[in-house]
């Protein structure tokens, strides 16, 4: 990416971002978009944290950002934003100017687990995994010198795990895929964003390494396009006192996503999100059920259909349809972005734990308001504490390096719990 210094001459610290589901669509989308806007071959549309608020707020520059990840698949990056542009989702063109910058983010990525094998079931074979990914987020962050790695989870949709004791013919109750690389991000002292409604760090065995977690983290699930426009729709009904009768919704969709929730038990997770957004503003759950259709043909594109019925005034019945189409790479990669500078900003402050003014990403957020102009607020609020006082320079590390905490904190001796506590044994 293009060399930039600050006034002093000096280079910036450099950030590392590491995706869970490096050569999936998001992932590949962001990180050909990071490159393209250090190299200004675009201009930043749909990047929050790129608009005048958040100038002063001290945030790595997109120029420092450092990619690695974790995958299952093995394409290399530059084939897949190749067929991202013959899809139509980035520009064509636009591989072939970052293609240097793709491989060098392909040259850090490395293999993840499936989901299903030894690990779904044994205590040693999983410990083994969560221990194998820290020591490749510890590796990256060494080798390539950086300030802090913030791990970001763009990886699949998941069905949601059993309660504890309810896995079948096991005592032991397996942590999916999201939670062992949250486990190890613990683990290895590295903040830790969940952008999807997989369960991560909501899962009850990494609730004590959560709470004692010396890094700041944020989730879940991204709000990209039908439930943004329902944090913004149902706080507008409760506030002019419509009566909402009924919400009912249609998602149609392809790619990568559409396969992951065609899976009755992965679709459930991500309409939880959803259907949380309208109790939490509507102070109640109307009727209605959002369906999801796996539609391949539509590939990285999405529509969402809303159909709204409620009540005006005298009882009078009307209805209000919505119909959102988009492209949720393109949707979602930007706020990637956004997160893995917010976060880190985070993390250099001394932030921990839940990071508050982030729900304006996230459908189900860990706490804050629910409606989008609230949210808003809660951002800028954050934003304004992330300014530098006068003698604090952006950069300095309030708690010492990534280096200095992995290892060495509660969080680790918290995550290297998850997998030995809960009624489990190594």
């Amino acid at each position: 990416m293009t060399d930039r210094t600050d006034s002093s001459g000096l280079r910036p610290p450099r950030t590392g971002v590491w995706l869970i589901g490096a050569r999936g669509s998001v992932a590949t989308t962001a990180i050909t978009g990071a490159a393209a806007l250090a190299a200004r071959l675009h201009p930043p549309v749909g990047m929050v944290t790129e608009t005048g608020p958040f100038a002063d707020a001290a945030l790595p520059p997109l120029d420092s950002l450092v990619f690695g990840g974790h995958d299952t698949a093995s394409c290399p990056l530059p084939k897949r934003a190749e067929a991202l542009a013959e899809a139509g989702v980035i520009p064509h063109g636009l591989p072939a100017a970052v293609r240097a910058e793709l491989a060098a983010a392909d040259a850090a990525l490395r293999p993840g687990a499936p989901a299903a094998g030894p690990a779904a079931e044994d205590t040693g074979a999983e410990e083994d995994l969560i221990a194998g990914y820290a020591a490749d987020l510890t590796e990256f962050t060494r080798t390539h010198g950086l300030a802090r790695t913030v791990v970001i989870n763009v990886a699949s949709t998941e069905p949601p795990p059993p309660e504890p004791g309810e896995a079948p013919g096991s005592a032991h109750t397996p942590l999916p895929p999201s939670s062992r690389y949250a486990a190890a991000a613990l683990r290895a002292g590295c903040p830790y964003v969940n952008f999807t409604p997989s369960a991560g760090l909501h899962h009850p065995r990494l609730a004590a390494a959560a709470r004692t977690a010396r890094v700041p983290y944020a989730g879940r699930d991204g709000k990209t396009g039908q439930t943004l426009l329902r944090s913004v729709l149902a706080p507008m009904f409760a506030q002019r006192a419509l009566a909402v009768r009924a919400w009912s919704g249609t998602n149609l969709l392809g790619g990568g996503d559409g396969a992951a929730l065609a899976d009755p038990a992965a679709a459930a997770a991500k309409n939880a999100g959803k259907a949380r957004v309208l109790a939490d503003n509507l102070g109640t759950l109307p009727e209605g059920e959002v369906h999801i259709d796996d539609v391949p043909a539509m590939g990285d594109w999405k529509t969402a259909w809303d159909h709204i019925a409620f009540d005006g005034f005298l009882g009078s019945r009307m209805v209000l349809q919505t119909t959102w189409q988009g492209c949720d790479s393109a949707l979602a990669a930007p706020l990637v972005l956004d997160l893995a500078r917010l976060v880190a900003r985070a993390d250099e402050r001394g932030l921990t734990g839940p990071v508050p003014g982030l729900g304006f990403y996230f459908k189900d957020p860990d706490s804050g308001p629910a409606d989008l102009p609230g949210q808003w607020r809660a951002l800028l609020d954050l934003a304004r504490g992330f300014r530098p006082a006068p003698h604090d320079g952006a950069g300095t590390d309030e708690r010492g390096g990534v280096a200095d905490r992995a290892g060495a904190g509660a969080a680790d001796d918290a995550a290297a719990g998850a997998t030995d506590g809960a009624g489990s044994a190594r």
